[in-house]
C-alpha cells in the first residue's frame, strides 16, 4: 500500500475539466515525480492531494485512510508537509525564525514527543545548510536560499510524507545539486516525496518513479528510462528522447 494515494480524482473549473480520472501513489522512502506540460493539471492535483482543491471525484488517501474531507492542517497533523511554486515565507521574519513558527505550530498541537524548539532548528539548519543565512530575514534571500528554507520548514514538522511544487525554481545548478542530494538523503531515511517539477535532468535523476499529466490525464507512469521512450509523453512533452535530457 503507498503511503499517499489519488484514486480517480478529477477537478472540473466550470466547464473545463482540469483534472480527469488521475491516479497517482507515492510510497515511503522514494520520491516520485510528476510532471507535463504547462497547464497539463500538476498543480490542481497537487493542491487537491494537500486539501486546497476538493475535487469532484475521486479520493486521496494517506496511509489508507480516506482524507478527501480534511482540511490541510488536518492533513499536516497525519503527516504531511508541502512547499509552494510561488515562495510562501514571512518576509520580516528571518529564516530562524520561520523556522521556528512552524515549530511552535507544530508543538501547539500536543506534539510534546518533539525535542524543544531549538534543538529542532538547529538540527534543521545542518541538514539544510542554512547557516550562513539563518538570521538573515527573510526578504533579503535569494530565490535559492529561501526555497531552502521553505522545504527547513516543511521538515521541521517531521512529516511522513513531503510534497514539492517545482523545488528547483529559480536555482543555479549548484543549487540545484545541492537539493537533489538532499532530497536522495531524505528519501533514505524513510521520507515519502513527491515533486513537480520542470527541471527534467533533476526529475530523472532523483525519482523512482514519474506519472506524466497531459490535458488533465495521466497518460505515462514508470522509471525515468520508461518515461523518456514512452511515445505519449515524447509527443505531449519531453520531445525525442535525446533531447529530454539535456
Amino acid at each position: 500500500m503507498a503511503l499517499l494515494e489519488a484514486r480517480g480524482v478529477s477537478v472540473r473549473f466550470g466547464g473545463h475539466q482540469a483534472v480527469i480520472d488521475a491516479d497517482l501513489d507515492v510510497d515511503a522512502g522514494r520520491i516520485t515525480g510528476l510532471i507535463g506540460p504547462n497547464g497539463a493539471g500538476k498543480t490542481t492535483l497537487f493542491n487537491v492531494l494537500t486539501g486546497l482543491q476538493a475535487p469532484v471525484a475521486g479520493r486521496v488517501l494517506l496511509n489508507g485512510i480516506d482524507i478527501t474531507g480534511f482540511a490541510p492542517h488536518d492533513r499536516a497533523q497525519r503527516g504531511m508537509a508541502r512547499t509552494f511554486q510561488r515562495i510562501e515565507l514571512f518576509g520580516s521574519l528571518t529564516a530562524r525564525e520561520n523556522l521556528q513558527v512552524a515549530a511552535e505550530i507544530k508543538r501547539s498541537f500536543g506534539s510534546d514527543s518533539l525535542p524543544p524548539v531549538a534543538d529542532r532548528v538547529d538540527e534543521i539548519v545542518d541538514l539544510i545548510g542554512m547557516v550562513s543565512f539563518i538570521d538573515t530575514r527573510s526578504d533579503m534571500l535569494t530565490t535559492g536560499q529561501a526555497r531552502l528554507v521553505e522545504l527547513g520548514r516543511a521538515l521541521i514538522t517531521r512529516p511522513k510524507v513531503l510534497l514539492l511544487d517545482e523545488p528547483a525554481s529559480g536555482l543555479d545548478a549548484d543549487e540545484t545539486d545541492n537539493v537533489a542530494r538532499l532530497l536522495e538523503l531524505l528519501a533514505r531515511d524513510g521520507l515519502g516525496i513527491l515533486i513537480v517539477e520542470h527541471d527534467i535532468p533533476l526529475v530523472m535523476r532523483v525519482c523512482h518513479r514519474i506519472s506524466v499529466l497531459d490535458l488533465g490525464r495521466v497518460i505515462a507512469t514508470g522509471t525515468g528510462a520508461e518515461i523518456q521512450q514512452d511515445p505519449l509523453v515524447i509527443a505531449a512533452y519531453l520531445g525525442t528522447p535525446t533531447e529530454a535530457v539535456r
